[in-house]
């Protein structure tokens, strides 16, 4: 057990340092804007419930600075839906962009969101389609960096990194660091060892030629992890799928660590179905809690002292790579350690069971 936990302690380290570069190279790639590849663009919203910041997240999608033709069309379920007014007043008070309300939802899916946006009455017109969350923030910039990608006739999807945006709570800043600090490098490292064959459901954005090659949205409609399927559809076809440099902002509005528990474990139990191989070995990015372990239970302060330091210091500089990539303005550095312990006990509660809580429903994931 020893031997093991030193041994695993020592690969957190080596991954947090590939992180580290990782995330610098990141954030050293400029961010292209489209010039003169401009295509026309419909971007997807689904809407479900009012959240905080809604008309400001909605809001963006509609102000942006594009010389082409784009068009925003806000997908509710129901009429009845209590975020209707507040998508309403974003259509009303942004009449010089093309926008709709589409209302319904698409029969026998078992993805609410895809059912959200699949349904009839939902026809884009862009030649580019893209589906981004309700809890997405975005500048003027968005749909240009976007656009940029697709320049080139091999890319059938793009897909973007997000930063977490949190309230002042506690339990909001940890569930930030989590996106910024551990899911963001994951991503970067992963792409590292080959092609990117998924999306995020941040930022989802497909040919339309290419999403109608694939079947259209309701390919998608019988998976919750819509955004891997995608992906993974898309690269089937013989494309790539290009992560843009360009990072949007979503809102963490957990106010209760069961909240979050709850929101964490539903990502941890569809990453494990979806790849459970490499899912059983990700603990080795939770390096920091591992020489913890090695420290308490190893026996040898002599090579554990050393071993803890190492490894502090690298989370410490991955925090801080990962907030000047993504422009994150709170410093929540004293809360590495707890985040870390979190993510590792959300991660071994993940492997005992299959069923996750989503919006009030309970869907099982894998077989």
């Amino acid at each position: 057990m020893t031997l093991g936990l030193l041994v695993v302690a020592v690969a957190g380290a080596v991954y947090l340092a590939i992180a580290a570069v990782r995330l610098l190279q990141f954030a050293m790639r400029p961010i292209e804007l489209a010039r003169d590849f401009l295509p026309t663009i419909s971007v997807l919203k689904p809407v479900a419930g009012i959240e905080p910041n809604l008309y400001r997240n909605l809001a963006s999608f509609c102000e942006q600075d594009y010389d082409a033709r784009y068009e925003v069309i806000f997908c509710l379920a129901s009429a009845n839906d209590p975020a209707l007014p507040t998508v309403q007043r974003v259509v009303a008070d942004f009449a010089w962009c093309p926008a709709a309300i589409a209302l319904g939802r698409a029969p026998g899916m078992l993805n609410p969101k895809i059912a959200n946006v699949a349904k009839a009455g939902v026809e884009p017109q862009g030649e580019i389609v893209v589906i981004a969350d309700s809890d997405i923030r975005v500048d003027r910039k968005y749909l240009r960096a976007l656009a940029a990608g697709f320049a080139s006739e091999r890319v059938g999807a793009i897909t973007c990194l997000y930063s977490g945006e949190p309230n002042d709570g506690i339990v909001s800043r940890l569930g930030a660091l989590q996106i910024q600090d551990q899911f963001a490098p994951s991503v970067l490292v992963a792409l590292a060892l080959g092609a990117l064959r998924f999306c995020l459901g941040a930022t989802m954005a497909v040919r339309r030629r290419v999403l109608d090659d694939i079947g259209g949205l309701a390919a998608l409609g019988d998976h919750l992890a819509d955004d891997h399927k995608l992906g993974e559809l898309v690269a089937q076809r013989g494309y790539e799928v290009e992560l843009c440099r360009y990072p949007v902002r979503t809102d963490v509005n957990e106010i209760t660590l069961a909240a979050l528990w709850s929101h964490e474990l539903r990502w941890a139990r569809t990453h494990r179905a979806l790849a459970p191989a490499g899912y059983a070995f990700s603990f080795l990015t939770f390096a920091l809690p591992l020489a913890l372990l090695y420290l308490i239970f190893g026996g040898n302060r002599a090579a554990a002292i050393p071993l803890l330091a190492s490894v502090l210091a690298l989370r410490v500089a991955v925090h801080y790579v990962a907030r000047y990539a993504f422009g994150a303005a709170r410093d929540d550095v004293a809360l590495i350690v707890p985040r870390d312990l979190l993510s590792l006990a959300v991660w071994a509660a993940s492997l005992f069971g299959r069923t996750v809580r989503w919006r009030g429903r309970i869907y099982r994931t894998g077989s």
